[in-house]
């Protein structure tokens, strides 16, 4: 092994955490459109059922690779929507650099908005996987959170974290960047 190999490996190792993290930022964006979407049309007064069954068919057609466009998903999207209601700059907030799976967790097992926030937050912050993060919802961290000092930053590269891990595994993101094999037009 070259001298080189080390610094290479590095590199691979981030570029394919950045590649991670734009593919999850646009994941998580495009949850948003769809769910703002589904919001706009049950303002308008459509069916909201009948829609999301035909939603939820048309999308699975066009994207087979896409696991997350069941009509319990696209309901996930609009709660989405609905409890992030300002698209801009939805990304660069920790909302938006978490996976789906995270997301969702929050959805599911929190109805304070701020709450959500703060979990969202500190998930990003310490790169709890999905598991962490309901472990800390059950436990309440936000009642007694003292942030007790710790060193995981300097003893462990980023890309190393769980987060990034989980970011790698995700079905959302996996099923999102497969497209080569969709059958809407994309090469």
């Amino acid at each position: 092994m070259s001298e080189d190999a080390p610094a290479l490996i590095d590199r691979v190792r981030s570029a394919r955490h950045t590649l991670q993290r734009r593919a999850n930022a646009e994941v998580i964006a495009l949850y948003w459109q769809v769910g703002a979407a589904i919001l706009e049309r049950k303002e308008q007064g459509t069916d909201e059922d009948a829609a999301l069954k035909t939603l939820a068919t048309g999308l699975r057609d066009a994207y087979p690779t896409m696991t997350s466009f069941t009509v319990e998903d696209l309901r996930r999207m609009r709660d989405f929507a609905a409890s992030w209601p300002a698209r801009g700059g939805i990304v660069q907030q920790p909302i938006g650099q978490l996976p789906w799976g995270h997301v969702v967790e929050l959805l599911a097992r929190l109805s304070d908005q701020g709450l959500r926030e703060w979990y969202a937050g500190k998930a990003v912050q310490h790169t709890w996987n999905r598991a962490e993060l309901v472990h800390h919802i059950a436990a309440r961290r936000h009642e007694h959170d003292t942030e007790a000092p710790q060193n995981f930053a300097a003893a462990l590269r980023r890309a190393d974290s769980a987060l990034a891990e989980q970011l790698n595994a995700d079905p959302d993101t996996i099923g999102f960047l497969a497209v080569g094999i969709d059958r809407a037009g994309i090469p």
